[in-house]
């Protein structure tokens, strides 16, 4: 498997001098640390890119004084404000739980990185149930939050809680089920893989593979923006109405550690979009991805992106500022959005999602996989344009990054097959 910064290699590397249950384990610490770099560096811009919108949007300035003219650095200011503030419990909460929340709410958004392919090889796991695995750690938030509001010991934290808790549970279906759709389109759930099946031009990403692929893209957006508490589904924290929600009896840098936590996800969340419809590290643009990217891989060692290079790293790097840009304007999108609409009521948001999309996303689920059938009727082939089908098109660099494991699980499976014509089937 291949991973940030050649995992196997710096694994082996460091095996030759203290072992290699102690090599994987700081390989292991090595990835850790620069998937939190960005966990941690994210929510600073986008607490500040937030600021900025809202102020242009409501036709004032925004920060303006901390770091120079644009106030770079008041989201770092309010940081080491927080750090310093008393860190409170109430005498009714739960002790244990009220201090352990943050964390479990911190651990599974942080968790779901692990599997985010930033590049072509540059991911820390490199999972064949990608999609599934982070889609299922980052449910778990869910459990951090109504342990906050069940641990504060008031009754408007309980309710926050509550109403998350209803919330995520509901819309985790039809997010699943639209990330779905172009996992059925791929047939794989390992988003590196889905990611190499959208090289080439932009009109091959999956946002335009099929009506759809295109709708549920915005579905997802849509039950994505909600699953991550942002308005206007944003009923936990509903100031008006419950004081600050879930998260009213906290304070100092566990305060922190939620909204860290909820500007995380939504880059999280984004990432999942960004690898399955929009193109994962591709920039849209033959010539560049086939062409200078390819030749790129080519300076100083082998085009195979598993292999450590300067031309494979450069390459890589431009694919991660590529990957990080869409990402970004996603979740600019959900910052524009928040300040946009007004904030549903809690019998709207449930109504949204059980009446309308829940059942939008189960008609897209079944219409995906209908399709090719269809078009295969009607037509003769499973695409609408003549042309190489998408499920024999198998991307160069993916038959590079094959990990020998599997290699050797495919020639196992040769040879029964050499055996089965020999022999004329198995015993």
């Amino acid at each position: 498997m291949t991973g940030l910064l050649a995992a196997d290699t710096i694994a082996e590397f460091l095996a030759g001098y203290v072992g290699e249950a102690s090599g994987y384990g700081l390989t292991a610490l090595i990835h850790a640390v620069i998937i939190i770099q960005f966990f941690a560096v994210a929510p600073l811009f986008y607490i500040w890119l937030e600021r900025k919108v809202a102020g242009r949007i409501q036709d004032r300035l925004g920060p303006t004084r901390v770091g120079g003219k644009f106030g770079w650095l008041q989201t770092l200011a309010d940081g080491i404000k927080l750090i310093q503030k008393e860190d409170l419990c109430p005498g009714a909460a739960d002790g244990m739980l009220f201090r352990l929340s943050p964390y479990l709410v911190f651990v599974a958004s942080f968790g779901a990185f692990l599997v985010l392919p930033w590049s072509d090889g540059w991911v820390a796991q490199n999972l064949d149930v990608g999609v599934f695995f982070m889609l299922a750690v980052m449910s778990l938030e869910v459990i951090g939050v109504v342990f906050a509001g069940y641990s504060s010991g008031s009754k408007w934290s309980l309710f926050g809680g509550m109403r998350e808790a209803a919330q995520v549970v509901s819309y985790e279906i039809p997010m699943a089920m639209c990330a779905l759709v172009p996992v059925i389109v791929a047939g794989t759930l390992n988003m590196v893989d889905v990611s190499r099946m959208q090289s080439g031009w932009f009109t091959n990403w999956f946002l335009f593979h099929n009506p759809f692929c295109f709708v549920a893209f915005w579905v997802y957006f849509t039950v994505a923006t909600a699953s991550v508490k942002r308005a206007p589904f944003d009923l936990a924290e509903a100031e008006s109405e419950l004081v600050a929600g879930f998260h009213t009896e906290y304070s100092g840098i566990r305060w922190s550690y939620f909204f860290m936590a909820e500007y995380a996800s939504m880059f999280a969340v984004s990432g999942i979009a960004t690898a399955l419809f929009l193109g994962g590290w591709y920039t849209g643009i033959a010539p560049i991805d086939e062409g200078i990217l390819v030749s790129l891989r080519e300076v100083g060692g082998s085009p195979s992106p598993g292999v450590t290079s300067v031309g494979n790293y450069l390459a890589n790097l431009v694919g991660m500022v590529v990957f990080i840009t869409k990402g970004c304007l996603l979740v600019f999108l959900q910052i524009w959005v928040r300040w946009t609409l007004p904030r549903l009521r809690i019998d709207q948001v449930m109504q949204t999602c059980l009446k309308y999309l829940l059942p939008i996303s189960c008609v897209l689920f079944v219409g995906v996989s209908v399709w090719p059938l269809l078009l295969n009727s009607c037509l003769g082939r499973t695409t609408v344009l003549p042309g190489e089908a998408l499920g024999n098109k198998v991307p160069r660099a993916r038959v590079h990054a094959v990990a020998p494991r599997t290699s050797a699980v495919f020639e196992r499976d040769s040879n029964m097959i050499v055996a089965d014509r020999a022999g004329g089937g198995r015993p």
